[in-house]
C-alpha cells in the first residue's frame, strides 16, 4: 500500500515542456510538451499503450536519447539544476549515483560475457571510488538485500545462468548500489510470470519504505499501476492527457482515453461484461510535427468539431489537482487552464478545501474499484 506523501515533500525532478524529436525523411515528435513533477519518496506511474512515448520520456530524463533523436526544447530540473545544461562528464557522474534506471528485458540488459558480480562491482567502483574488495562486499550486500538466496553463487554466475526473475533482481541491485534518490523502472515486470511480478513489485515497495527512494514506474499494466502508485500520469502519442492521484484517476477518470484504457482491463468474472465505447480505430499512430488538434479525436467517442481545431492543454478538472487535456471537459468545467504547452500564462484554479493534514490520498484500490 503506497504511503501518504505530504504536500511539503521535497521536489526531486521537474520537467517543463519537454519535447523529443526523431528526424529522418520527416520529423516525429515522440515526446511533446511533457511537464511532470516527482517528489522525494513518491511513486509516480506513467501509463499508456505501446508507442505512446513512455520509454523515450524515461530515457530523456537521463539524456540517453541518441541520434536521430534529440531533446528539442524544455527543461529537466533535478534538485534545482537543469540537466540539459550539464556537460556529458557531469551527466555520467549523475547517472547511477543520483538517478538510476531499470531497463526492459533484464537478460538483454546485462553483459553476457561478464559475471554478475563484475558488473555490479564496476558500477560501485565507478561512483564510490573504492577498491575491488570493498566493491565485492557491497555488491554481495545488495544481492542479499534484493532477496537473492545464494548471493555468493550468483555473484560468480553469468546472466544466462540466471532466471528472468533473478536477472531483474540483479538489475535492481545494480541500480540501488549507489543509493540513488530516483529509480526509473521501465516495464520492470515484462515477460515475467505473475508470481515473480508480484515479488518484484513487493521489492520496489520495500525499497521505497526502507530507503525513501522515489520511483517513476513505467507500465501498461493498469493493475500494477493501481497497486503501486501515489500519482499517475496517462500518456498518449507523446503527451500527458491526464494526471491525478491514483484513486481519483481510477474512480473518476476524466479523459476519454483513460476511460477506454480502464475498460480494456480483463475482468476475471465471465458474467461481468462492462459497457465499452469508442471508435473502430485502434492504432496509436505517429505524432508528426506540425499537426493540430487533439491527437485522440479519431478514436474518441466524445469528439466534436472543435477537437480538430485546437490543441487541448492540461487543466484542473477535479479536486486535489486532477488534470486532463480534454476540450469537452474544459467546456463543461469552471476551472481555468493550469499548464499550457504553448507558453501562455498559467491561471490558478478556484481553491479547494485542504485534505486531512495536507496529505495525499492513499492509492490502495480493490478489484471492484478497477471496474466500477
Amino acid at each position: 500500500m503506497p504511503s501518504e506523501i505530504t504536500a511539503a515533500t521535497d521536489m526531486l525532478l521537474q520537467t517543463k515542456d519537454l519535447c523529443v524529436d526523431f528526424a529522418s525523411c520527416r520529423t516525429v515528435r515522440a515526446v511533446d510538451g511533457v511537464s511532470l513533477e516527482i517528489h522525494q519518496g513518491e511513486i509516480v506511474g506513467l501509463v499508456g499503450e505501446t508507442g505512446s512515448g513512455k520509454t523515450v520520456f524515461s530515457l530523456s530524463l537521463l539524456r540517453l536519447i541518441r541520434r536521430p533523436g534529440k531533446i528539442r526544447q524544455g527543461s529537466l530540473i533535478w534538485r534545482g539544476r537543469n540537466l540539459l545544461e550539464l556537460g556529458e562528464e557531469d551527466m555520467r557522474r549523475l547517472r547511477g549515483s543520483e538517478i538510476a534506471m531499470i531497463f526492459q528485458e533484464p537478460q538483454a540488459s546485462l553483459n553476457p560475457v561478464r559475471t554478475v558480480g563484475a558488473q555490479i562491482s564496476a558500477v560501485i567502483q565507478l561512483h564510490q571510488k573504492c577498491d575491488q574488495g570493498a566493491a565485492r562486499r557491497e555488491a554481495l550486500r545488495w544481492l542479499e538485500a534484493v532477496r537473492i538466496t545464494d548471493p555468493e553463487r550468483v555473484y560468480t554466475s553469468y546472466p544466462h545462468q540466471c532466471s528472468g526473475g533473478m536477472c531483474q533482481r540483479i538489475l535492481i541491485a545494480m541500480a540501488l548500489a549507489c543509493r540513488p534518490k530516483l529509480l526509473i523502472a521501465d516495464e520492470p515486470t515484462t515477460s515475467l510470470d505473475v508470481t515473480i511480478q508480484a515479488q518484484i513489485m513487493d521489492l520496489l515497495l520495500e525499497i521505497r519504505e526502507r530507503y525513501g527512494t522515489a520511483i517513476l514506474l513505467v507500465s501498461h499494466d493498469l493493475a500494477v499501476i493501481a497497486r503501486m502508485c501515489d500519482r499517475i500520469a496517462v500518456m498518449y502519442r507523446g503527451q500527458i492527457v491526464e494526471e491525478a492521484e491514483a484513486k481519483d484517476l481510477y474512480l473518476h477518470p476524466q479523459h476519454p482515453y483513460t476511460r477506454l484504457l480502464l475498460q480494456s482491463v480483463p475482468v476475471p468474472d465471465p458474467s461481468y461484461r462492462p459497457e465499452r465505447s469508442g471508435t473502430g480505430a485502434d492504432s496509436v499512430g505517429m505524432p508528426i510535427l506540425g499537426g493540430q488538434g487533439c491527437r485522440f479525436r479519431d478514436r474518441c467517442p466524445e469528439a466534436i468539431p472543435k477537437c480538430g481545431e485546437q490543441d487541448p492543454v492540461l487543466m484542473i478538472v477535479g479536486e486535489r489537482g486532477h488534470q486532463a487535456a480534454c476540450i469537452r471537459r474544459q467546456e463543461e468545467g469552471s476551472c481555468e487552464t493550469r499548464r499550457n504547452r504553448n507558453g501562455e500564462p498559467e491561471l490558478v484554479p478556484p481553491p479547494s478545501p485542504p485534505m486531512n493534514g495536507g496529505a495525499r490520498a492513499s492509492a490502495q484500490l480493490t478489484e471492484k474499484d478497477l471496474h466500477s
